[in-house]
């Protein structure tokens, strides 16, 4: 690949995110900090779970160890970053344990969709998802009940009630599947994955390599 470093001042980092995965939630930090250290914007790009995007891809029921693995090894990930991390409860995706059918309706995920789709229109779409991953996954049961949510958008500058209502009707979800579809362009398919100049980086992990290739780029912030 060759590389370029051009005259442009800022350049913008697509995120393609999802409220359901626990990879998503851990990189909010990273993406605060990413847009601290390098003349970047980072845009969320919110796409539904993989297992409503394509329920064919699901975790075969008869199999239980890939499931298992990505529980064990995105709790010991939190811990190693020092994120708090539990099981969501209530899941932003509603799925049979057993079989791990996913239901017909689904009370969460579209909402969440189109709130941080709307977030980010509103130019706080990582301050959403961060606040919103924290609740889903740092721990807080009933995250969909009381003001949990609307705390949360309160914390990322938003009123949740104005949020509902642009969403009342709106296109939002039309934005998502949009998402979807540029994803597959760019020549993947998971979450979180990070794309400038049209090259993919896919995972929590990838932050580094990410923060490599802005740095040919030129485009770390003066100190």
């Amino acid at each position: 690949m060759t590389l370029e470093q051009t005259d442009k001042k800022s350049e913008t980092v697509d995120v393609y995110w999802s409220f359901r995965s626990p990879y998503s939630y851990l990189v909010t930090p990273d993406l605060l900090r990413l847009r601290e250290d390098y003349d970047v914007s980072v845009q969320m790009r919110i796409v539904y779970p993989i297992a409503v995007r394509d329920p064919s891809l699901v975790f075969d029921p008869s199999n239980p160890n890939k499931s298992r693995y990505i529980v064990r090894d995105a709790r010991r990930r939190a811990e190693f970053l020092g994120l708090p991390f539990a099981g969501p409860r209530p899941d932003p995706i509603v799925q049979e344990a057993g079989t791990m059918a996913v239901a017909e309706d689904q009370p969460y995920i579209h909402r969440l969709s189109a709130l941080g789709i709307e977030a980010q229109r509103r130019g706080r779409g990582v301050e959403f998802v961060t606040e919103v991953s924290t609740l889903i996954f740092g721990g807080t049961q009933g995250w969909d009940q009381g003001d949990h949510l609307k705390q949360a958008a309160m914390r990322a500058g938003l009123n949740l009630a104005e949020l509902d209502a642009a969403i009342e009707g709106g296109d939002q979800l039309s934005e998502v599947e949009d998402n979807q579809r540029a994803l597959a362009a760019v020549g993947h398919w998971g979450v979180p994955t990070m794309v400038v100049r049209e090259e993919p980086f896919f995972g929590q992990d990838r932050i580094k390599t990410l923060r490599w290739r802005l740095d040919q780029y030129g485009l770390a912030r003066a100190d």
